[in-house]
């Protein structure tokens, strides 16, 4: 060993350890499955057996299918960080020696769906039971046509829908229009007609309108929007000393009459300034739906939950286009988020779990991602 600076050797004193992590080389692994043919003995009739780890039960001499490996990594890469079929075909065949057609993953990933279906419905049955669910939506195409991607979230389940509107009939499609939980949400319209459901409106939201109010207001029209987030900011305060078991339950309901009685004499003022009208009837309309979570622990102040959903559907619609070509294509982006998204909530082996999706003779639910 020799010295960096001057060239002379180095007196050695002792060792330290290094580690790199890497990857393996990865090579396709092809497994042959011995299927038994014949005729039945009674009727006459053509039998064929099915092994139990098929993929498909297409059957042709010679013939070859992508395993659960494959088709998993694909739909993720696809449904979940945006990447194209082309771009999957390129990458399994630089980087795993796999040379796919975009057409074949596509079909695969369909085939994938299909067999997720019943587990996305049944995941819809436990969203609509959910006592919480937090609502949002983002713009998408089909076919190159404006439509919306629908993410409707709880601590461990997410459902996405694809619809053409953007209003209560589509967001009752999963929900039911007899929802009778909380709905957290961003203050959209449509949400209100959700006559059973409690809401809560977005805290955030509210806090930004301020903010960008507060950027243009002069003069007197500068205390409404500084009132308001006061308001707003105490409640937050509140939210936080409760978890800290700071201040007891009866103390934060104390402070919550408080607060929603100064919000109410806010609101009962005039306004002159357009801004602090506008905003103004927006909280009047959601008044109800200010305080919620501070009556019930596990309803957060926030639609995090929902604006978290919706980023693996942002990211495909930047790198994909902006949605799916086809209805089907859309059915098919809905299923796969849905199931991906739920068994990442609840910490599954993603690859087992399709594994069992894409081999089950019948498409049927599976009970591990639906309430594991």
């Amino acid at each position: 060993m020799y010295c960096p600076h001057c060239g002379a050797q180095v007196e050695l004193e002792g060792k330290v350890s290094q580690f790199q992590i890497d990857l393996p080389e990865i090579k396709p692994d092809t497994t042959e499955f011995v299927i038994h043919q014949g005729r039945c003995t009674c009727c006459g009739r053509r039998a064929q057996g099915r092994h139990p780890a098929q993929v498909s039960d297409a059957v042709t001499v010679g013939g070859v299918h992508f395993g659960p490996g494959v088709i998993g990594l694909a739909a993720h890469l696809n449904k979940v960080c945006g990447m194209s079929f082309g771009k999957i075909t390129t990458l399994l065949g630089t980087w795993m020696g796999l040379s796919v057609n975009r057409s074949s993953l596509c079909r695969a990933v369909a085939r994938l769906a299909s067999k997720a279906s019943p587990t996305r419905d049944a995941l819809v049955d436990t969203v609509r039971g959910s006592p919480v669910v937090t609502a949002d939506e983002t713009g998408w195409k089909v076919g190159g046509l404006r439509a919306w991607l629908w993410g409707f979230a709880t601590e461990r389940e997410t459902v996405y829908q694809v619809e053409r509107g953007r209003g209560f009939a589509e967001a009752a499609q999963v929900l039911g229009q007899d929802y009778s939980g909380v709905l957290i949400v961003d203050g959209w319209a449509p949400y209100r007609r959700f006559s059973e459901a409690t809401l809560q409106t977005c805290l955030t939201h509210l806090l930004r309108r301020c903010s960008e109010i507060l950027e243009d207001a002069t003069a007197g029209a500068v205390r409404f929007p500084r009132a308001v987030r006061e308001i707003l900011e105490k409640a937050l305060e509140v939210r936080d000393r409760r978890d800290a078991g700071t201040i007891t339950s009866h103390g934060v309901q104390v402070v919550r009459g408080q607060l929603q009685a100064r919000m109410n004499r806010l609101l009962a003022g005039n306004f002159t300034n357009t801004e602090n009208l506008r905003f103004a009837k927006h909280l009047r309309r959601n008044r109800e739906a200010l305080f919620v979570f501070l009556s019930t622990d596990d309803v957060e102040a926030t639609n995090w939950r929902g604006e978290h959903a919706m980023r693996a559907g942002i990211m495909t619609r930047k790198c994909c286009g902006g949605g799916n070509r086809t209805r089907s294509g859309a059915e098919t982006q809905a299923i796969l988020m849905t199931v991906l998204q739920t068994i990442h909530q609840k910490s599954n082996d993603q690859r087992k779990l399709i594994a069992e999706l894409l081999t089950a003779p019948e498409a049927q639910p599976n009970a591990l991602v639906v309430s594991g």
